[in-house]
């Protein structure tokens, strides 16, 4: 019989799920519900899938995996209905970025011999099973949070599963989980936020601010234009963790307010120093939960047919590019025309390609 794999959710994280297991494992039968009709068509189109099912059915029974691929808010009304289907060696698991809510949950309805639930540290500003692809997960980090009563064996079994599938397992406390991934991932995000919405009510009545944007504040605050939905699910599902990292997070920019004030320049280099080294010592190697921008830089000439010339050197040697636009703020980086590409084998691949040419290439 086919190891089956069950989804309840095929949208960004679910999907490339799936496509990882279809690629690495092309012989499992994998079965998906969605609400989205169009998405579970699009998927059995592109033999991602190979049941739809209409319902948390039947079609479930006598899966290897299931993954809990929706909402985190909704996951938890999910585990209800699957509990019937839930067979004894089967591993149930999510992927959403807050754990304790489905942890109590699990306990709840004694599911935890089942249940380690897990956190891929990858995603895009974009959403959907349309934009999802196997490679999103490749070389991730991917927290397991495995309950109680799980046994030592099912969490071996799992871990060897994500391992194939080209990402990095590391197994956590549930409860260390959402405090450091609140400090890394829930908090970038509500900066981001706040800070273009306080450009936003702060600019000029001519949109002073928002024209001078481009460039560097546009990259530093990508994520600002992550799913709405998604981060309001997630800001209220780790409230208790995003408000006491929040206050420390405030504090400290009380302290730096002080020491601008009070003129303290020895404190300020301080600041920015040891940011600046601690950030360098982060390793480039290894995909975190907020998604890297393959972005290449390049001076070009501005005349005529500038832009099309490196658009044909590009196609020429195969690759595709996510966006490309000329950079009108360049106060704090270098290069005039900005490429960004779908990975980072593309923008190495589009760097050595223009240096071949002789541009003058700025990688970051």
């Amino acid at each position: 019989m086919k190891t089956k794999i069950g989804f309840i959710g095929l949208g960004l994280i679910g999907g490339s799920i799936a496509k990882a297991i279809r690629q690495y494992y092309p012989d499992y039968e994998i079965v998906a519900f969605d609400k989205n009709k169009e998405t579970l068509a699009l998927a059995v189109q592109e033999s991602v899938i190979d049941t739809a099912a209409a319902a948390i059915d039947g079609n479930f029974q006598d899966a290897s995996y299931i993954f809990l691929c929706a909402p985190v808010a909704y996951n938890t009304a999910y585990l209800k209905q699957l509990r019937e289907f839930i067979h004894e060696g089967c591993i149930l698991t999510d992927v959403g970025s807050v754990k304790q809510n489905i942890h109590r949950e699990v306990s709840a309805l004694h599911l935890e011999e089942h249940f380690i639930g897990g956190h891929p540290m990858a995603g895009s500003e974009k959403t959907g099973f349309s934009n999802s692809k196997a490679m999103l997960i490749e070389n991730a980090y991917y927290v397991l949070t495995p309950s109680a009563g799980v046994s030592a064996e099912k969490i071996a079994r799992y871990e060897n599963f994500i391992k194939n599938l080209h990402a990095i397992p590391l197994v956590l406390d549930y409860r260390q989980h959402d405090y450091v991934t609140g400090t890394i991932s829930h908090l970038p995000h509500i900066i981001a936020s706040s800070l273009v919405n306080y450009v936003k009510r702060t600019d000029t009545d001519e949109e002073l601010m928002k024209n001078l944007a481009a460039g560097g504040f546009k990259d530093i605050t990508r994520i600002a234009s992550s799913s709405p939905v998604m981060w309001q699910h997630i800001c209220l599902a780790n409230r208790e963790n995003i408000s006491k990292i929040l206050g420390g997070y405030i504090e400290s920019l009380k302290d730096f307010k002080k020491q601008i004030d009070a003129g303290d320049d020895s404190g300020i280099y301080d600041n920015f120093n040891s940011s600046r080294n601690y950030r360098n010592s982060i390793p480039n190697t290894l995909a975190g939960p907020i998604k890297k921008a393959y972005a290449v830089y390049c001076d070009i000439i501005d005349e005529a047919g500038g832009i099309a010339a490196i658009a044909t050197i590009l196609a020429a040697g195969g690759l595709s590019l996510k966006n490309i636009g000329i950079v009108n703020n360049r106060e704090f980086e270098e290069g005039v025309l900005r490429m960004e590409f779908y990975d980072e084998a593309s923008s190495k691949k589009a760097s050595e390609l223009l240096q071949k040419f002789r541009y003058i290439v700025y990688e970051r």
